[in-house]
């Protein structure tokens, strides 16, 4: 904003304050703000439309007829007054009458002006009403001369809603022409379906005042709250650990690039210095980048204008002091969840009850977030950027996560057709439930043991609720990720405790912690520098070995909480014998402890591998007599074994469970450990899913893992199939492979009359 555009604005804003300070009522001040805008800009039409039962109306002007107020309406979108409120953008024309959306109202009298220039009126992000104004001569209003009209707009966005001038509904959403139906596709994280309104994790700051009354007390306010920020950005520089490459390091360059760009940092005081509070100021400028924005094509650049939108958010959110997260004040009803992004422990804050489902504007398919909520069961797409320009507060929202799309405002036929499908859904569920005291066993009497895979307390409670075996696998991982500080001893032996007693007689398999490459923790460095492959770098335990205090107190916890019990202890990431042998001796070393305090020990420990290193299964003979029970993840294995970030949406066609290289892999992992007692499990999402797990029974696999939703269609499975036929047949499969082995799976459970998933 030039200096002058500074001193026109702040010479208005006096006059309106005056205005605005006056007894009279609502109507007669808006007769006076199109009279003072008019000779202040020296314009002969000024006029002001507002947002009235879903259309435009003429409610004050100076230089058109007085006869067209109140009495002149156009729809959203129709001539440029609906443009400027449907597209939420500015217009400055020398010539109104050459705009494709120009339409003429007789009784306006406004056939003899030429030029035209409006803004947005606009309130939580959404249009509700329209200044502009006009003049005789052809001409483009100067840039001081739309500024100052922008500013105007935001002391004329607090005066009609305090008035009550328009629908408190119209305040309170998106652009007015994003009031219907619309459909938006993103990235699938985790299944499911959901319906539920919308909630945005961080709460929009709705500005109540706009006129400062103290232009320097704002200025301050504005200093410090950049200090703040500034802050805040350069902690989260000293604690990333994130990200994959330098990605990370780029974004937080972004922002830190923005932080303390001195142009924003102009902008928004020279916005003060015209007369407006901290918080206008800020929304201001954040008004006019969103306007830039929409006119930038290169995505790149959009992307970082993006960065300093959400800036501008954290910054508004200091200065008005209203910080907290939606959790805080509680859902007061089914709730579709939206935020740019999210940690695990934000996600536990939730109610449960009533959260039913996840958006994120960014989020990636192994973001710790998204692990939590795949353990909580709720559905979450990714990569929906700009929310907050489509969806408003309190929307209804239909989540289909099985097909990555989100329905907002649906229509009735949107609805039906999705309660169709929810309730579909639902007598599915309601035929797993009616397995859980059935036990999987296949037609021909193979009795398949069927665990599920957990990493929260709460996760116990379901183990009777699905009537599975025990769980295969419990990520102690989830309470590092969740907390702040390294978990004290005593609070990990609690939580092991716990679990183990909520199981009851069900075997509990706990693998140590995995952490490092994309599950890193603020509070535990690593020494190493970038990692350019973090998946396959300092993690699991890689990190436990290296950090050996970590371990230690692990096993201590694992050890004391399993007093008088048999604990199962698996190490993930094992790729050579030594490593299981290391960590084994970290055990012993504090059972050794344990014992010389005499403290109650656990009746047995039995020591289990994750096979997810390809390597390791070349030395299984070797590992045959330390082990008692293997693994396999087959989320890690696939991705070493095709070279394959399972993150990256360009592989995902190479990521497939069923190619015949994953398929023999498999099935030579089964033939090596024939003979032995060693207990193999399949550990992954590859055992949860129908076609998938009928070619794991064909390799010879009959102990799965799963999640807690996929224990009903496994048993489901189970009960369906001979596993002697699919045996042989996956045989014949392997040493000729057809063309699409998915392909053969499925017309070979359709001629057995199988649907599967």
């Amino acid at each position: 904003m030039s200096s002058g555009a500074v001193e026109a604005a702040r010479n208005i804003l006096t006059r309106l304050h005056e205005v605005m300070a006056s007894r009279s009522h609502a109507q007669a001040k808006l007769n006076n703000v199109v009279e003072v805008i008019g000779e202040s800009l020296d314009s002969e039409v000024c006029s002001i439309y507002l947002l009235r039962e879903g259309m435009l109306e003429l409610f004050a002007t100076r230089g058109l007829a007085q006869e067209a107020v109140h009495v002149t309406r156009m729809a959203v979108g129709e001539g440029l007054v609906g443009t400027i409120a449907e597209d939420i953008e500015m217009l400055n024309l020398a010539e109104a009458t050459a705009h494709p959306d120009f339409s003429y109202r007789p009784e306006t009298g406004e056939e003899k002006f030429h030029s035209f220039a409006g803004v947005p009126i606009v309130r939580r992000e959404r249009a509700v009403g329209v200044l502009c104004v006009q003049h005789v001569d052809p001409r483009r209003y100067e840039e001081i001369e739309i500024e100052a009209l922008q500013t105007v707009a935001m002391v004329l966005s607090e005066l009609i809603v305090n008035a009550d001038l328009i629908d408190e509904d119209a305040a309170q959403g998106p652009s007015v022409g994003q009031t219907g139906p619309e459909q938006i596709h993103g990235l699938t994280l985790v299944k499911g379906l959901a319906s539920g309104f919308a909630v945005y994790h961080q709460p929009r700051v709705t500005i109540e005042h706009v006129v400062a009354e103290d232009t320097e007390a704002e200025r301050q306010r504005v200093i410090m709250a950049f200090e703040r920020m500034r802050e805040q950005i350069e902690r989260m520089s000293r604690e990333a650990e994130f990200g994959v490459g330098g990605e990370h390091e780029e974004v937080l360059e972004t922002y830190k690039m923005f932080a303390y760009d001195e142009g924003w940092t102009r902008r928004i005081n020279e916005a003060i210095e015209s007369g407006l509070t901290a918080e206008a100021a800020i929304e201001r400028v954040q008004q006019r980048t969103r306007m830039r924005m929409r006119q930038i094509d290169d995505p790149l650049l959009a992307d970082r204008m993006h960065d300093l939108e959400d800036l501008s958010n954290r910054l508004l959110r200091i200065v008005s002091g209203q910080i907290g997260t939606a959790a805080q004040f509680g859902l007061k009803r089914d709730a579709i969840l939206i935020a740019r992004n999210l940690g695990p422990a934000e996600l536990l804050e939730y109610d449960r009850r009533r959260l039913k489902g996840v958006i994120l504007e960014e989020g990636s398919l192994t973001s710790h977030v998204v692990i939590v909520a795949r353990a909580m069961g709720v559905p979450v797409l990714g990569r929906m950027r700009g929310m907050r320009g489509i969806v408003r507060e309190g929307d209804p929202l239909l989540l289909d996560a099985d097909q990555a799309t989100l329905s907002v405002r649906p229509s009735q036929g949107i609805i039906d057709a999705f309660e169709h499908r929810f309730a579909r859904s639902r007598e599915r569920q309601a035929t797993y439930a009616a397995l859980r005291d059935v036990q999987p066993v296949s037609l021909d009497g193979e009795r398949v043991t069927v665990m599920i895979n957990a990493g929260l307390r709460d996760d116990i409670t379901n183990l009777s609720l699905t009537g599975a075996d025990g769980i295969g696998l419990f990520r102690t991982e989830f309470q590092f990720l969740v907390s702040a500080t390294l978990p004290a001893r005593e609070r990990q032996t609690r939580l092991y405790r716990d679990v183990m007693e909520a199981a009851g007689d069900k075997p509990v398999v706990f693998r140590t912690v995995d952490i490092g490459g994309d599950k890193t923790l603020p509070y535990l460095r690593h020494d190493g520098g970038e990692e350019e492959n973090p998946a396959m770098g300092w993690r699991a335990l890689r990190v436990a070995l290296e950090r050996d205090g970590l371990l230690k107190v692990q096993a201590r916890a694992l050890l004391e909480a399993a007093a008088g019990r048999t604990l199962n202890v698996m190490f993930p990431l094992v790729s050579e014998p030594w490593e299981f042998d290391a960590a084994k001796a970290v055990f012993d070393g504090q059972l050794a402890f344990l014992r010389s305090r005499k403290k109650k020990m656990p009746e047995q420990v039995r020591y289990g591998a994750m096979l997810e290193v390809p390597a390791l299964a070349e030395q299984l003979d070797a590992m045959a007599s330390r082990i008692s029970f293997l693994s396999v993840g087959t989320n890690d294995l696939t991705q070493f074994l095709f070279a394959a970030d399972r993150s990256n949406p360009k592989l995902a066609a190479r990521y497939d469970w069923l190619s015949i290289a994953i398929m023999r892999f498999l099935r030579r992992v089964v033939v090596n450990l024939k003979g032995t007692e060693i207990d193999l499990t399949v550990c992954g999402e590859m055992g949860g899913r129908q076609l998938e797990a009928l070619a794991l029974l064909g390799l010879g696999f009959t102990r799965l893992s799963i999640t807690l939703a996929s224990v009903g269609p496994i048993k489901e499975l189970v009960r369906m199939v001979s596993v002697r036929e699919i045996r042989e047949a996956m045989l014949q499969w392997l040493a000729s492979p057809p063309p699409n082995l998915r392909v053969a799976l499925i017309e070979w459970a359709a001629e057995r009359g199988m649907q599967l998933d």
